[in-house]
């Protein structure tokens, strides 16, 4: 009868341990497996992971290139199409908050900028950061304004 209480491991699934360091007749005594000399022999002996034993890491090695651009705005998109769904469920004024509550951006102190993906029919007023000149002419070509904010 198989009782949680009666279960054991497979017959040899299961390896002890080895046990250095516990006297000459255990096979793994006097230096407990550390070898003679050396960094790693010592108590206390311990290498960082990319440690190269003094060599020139590849970190330091292999060339360095790029950089990062610390004016750049990072602009959270929202196409055309996006703002004819928001027109449908009856939205007349667009702006980050109502992007932000029909989860079309995701941060509101972030800038938006309005791409020209997709078409338009809504005469809509739309308040952003940016827009891209199709999206411009869309917008406007469908009776709506924009505004930058």
């Amino acid at each position: 009868m198989d009782v949680l209480s009666n279960l054991k491991f497979a017959e040899g699934s299961r390896k002890s341990r080895k046990r250095v360091g516990r006297g000459s007749g255990s096979g793994h005594g006097k230096t407990a497996t550390r070898g003679m000399n050396g960094q790693l022999s010592r108590s206390g002996a311990k290498k960082r992971a990319w440690f190269e034993g003094g060599q020139m890491p590849l970190s330091r090695r292999i060339p360095k290139f790029g950089f990062t651009n610390i004016f750049k705005v990072n602009y959270q998109v929202v196409n055309i199409q996006d703002l004819q769904k928001l027109a449908d469920s009856k939205e007349k004024i667009v702006n980050t908050e109502i992007l932000k509550k029909y989860g079309l951006v995701k941060k509101e102190d972030q800038p938006v900028k309005i791409l020209g993906s997709g078409e338009i029919k809504a005469k809509l007023q739309v308040e952003a950061n940016a827009f891209s000149k199709s999206a411009q002419l869309k917008i406007e070509s469908a009776g709506g304004s924009i505004k930058k904010i």
